[in-house]
């Protein structure tokens, strides 16, 4: 869509712009721009990842693959992108030590609290009423966060929030990257932000070299098929053996790329009580979890971005974080007493992880550096 849209005489649409970048921060957002909707130098990139299949088994990625270049496909009518990012970081959650202490279940920060989905599109969507409120007149406009074919993290770079990683993350320079994005498309030709943040990620490949899998084949390009956060999340069948042994006592989701990022020293704890940790999951043994019933896993979970896994996966998460614990009695009798109780591909990673709870004093090939 053209930049020179002629303004309606009615609306100013340089002060609306200054003025939704104010509500937006009045609702809880860090940071809001403006971008228009041409994403075709997106497309290339998308369509070479594609045929790569670092996308796994998240077809939807590539059904949708057209609407994610073209905004307008996606939502009738959209000219513009108001991009928006929310801080999540809880406080000191002291995650490096959990990483570190094979007893123990990591679960990625952006999961304690409860899912942002929810509360991010209600954000959203207050904004885009006083939008419409203040246009004075009926708008085509949708908010997005995360749950449709949105290249959110190219519209947030071309609105000036950041630039995408080598770790193919958004990052901030002056917030770092524990941060979500939601976006707005809208018909409003409203100026765009033209100062988008330069990539300044230099010579630095910490994010690079500190992923347990290698999923990055190289720069800025990620290899889902490779990834804890795909492996664990994603994923729904049994995971690789190759990579059991990497994950060490990561149950759902990884941290390292944006744990070791030099530029996450500039971000801010989140003040949002909704992503503060819950049930203590910042700091629970994995065999504690691991003993949760499925009522149980299902009532802690109530509200969080856990439960999308469901149960089966979350006891095969933690069957591998099991396995690779230090041999302890009370995990091999909790490891048998579950393994009658579960799906064929839940069992596999039990017996596996009985094996190697059955041979003390093995040594671990644990890749894990701290921040």
């Amino acid at each position: 869509m053209p930049d020179d849209i002629p303004e309606s005489a009615t609306i100013d649409y340089a002060e609306l712009a200054r003025q939704i970048k104010i509500w937006g921060q009045e609702l809880g957002f860090q940071q809001l721009g403006i971008a228009d909707a041409d994403l075709s130098a997106e497309q290339p990139r998308l369509r070479q990842w594609l045929q790569r299949g670092y996308h796994g088994d998240m077809q939807w990625l590539q059904a949708h693959a057209d609407k994610r270049v073209e905004p307008g496909r996606l939502h009738p009518g959209t000219v513009r992108v108001i991009s928006a990012r929310m801080d999540y970081l809880p406080g000191d959650t002291q995650q490096i030590a959990v990483l570190k202490d094979p007893q123990k279940a990591y679960i990625s920060r952006y999961a304690l609290g409860r899912d942002y989905h929810k509360l991010i599109r209600k954000r959203l969507s207050r904004l885009a009423d006083k939008i419409e409120r203040a246009a004075g007149t009926p708008l085509k406009q949708r908010p997005f966060v995360d749950s449709a074919p949105v290249l959110e993290r190219p519209l947030a770079q071309k609105a000036g929030l950041g630039w995408v990683g080598k770790h193919t993350l958004l990052i901030n320079r002056h917030a770092g990257s524990w941060f979500f994005l939601g976006e707005i498309f809208t018909d409003l030709p409203l100026p765009v932000d033209r100062q988008p943040q330069a990539d300044l990620c230099g010579d630095c490949s910490a994010c690079l070299k500190v992923c347990p899998t290698d999923a990055f084949p190289q720069p800025y390009v990620l290899d889902a098929r490779r990834c804890i956060s795909y492996l664990t999340i994603e994923n729904k069948g049994a995971i690789p053996e190759q990579f059991r042994e990497p994950m060490a006592n990561r149950v759902f989701g990884c941290d390292d790329c944006q744990a070791i990022c030099p530029w996450n020293k500039f971000a801010r704890p989140t003040s949002e009580t909704d992503f503060q940790p819950r049930h203590n999951l910042d700091n629970r043994q994995l065999l504690d979890l691991f003993n949760w019933s499925e009522a149980e896993f299902l009532q802690r979970t109530e509200g969080s971005a856990i439960r999308r896994i469901g149960y089966q996966r979350w006891l095969r998460n933690l069957a591998i974080g099991l396995g690779n614990a230090a041999s302890d009695a009370a995990i091999i009798a909790a490891l048998e007493k579950r393994r009658g109780e579960v799906s064929d591909m839940v069992r596999e990673h039990i017996d596996w992880a009985l094996e190697r709870q059955r041979q003390p004093g093995r040594r671990r090939r644990r890749k894990i550096k701290s921040s």
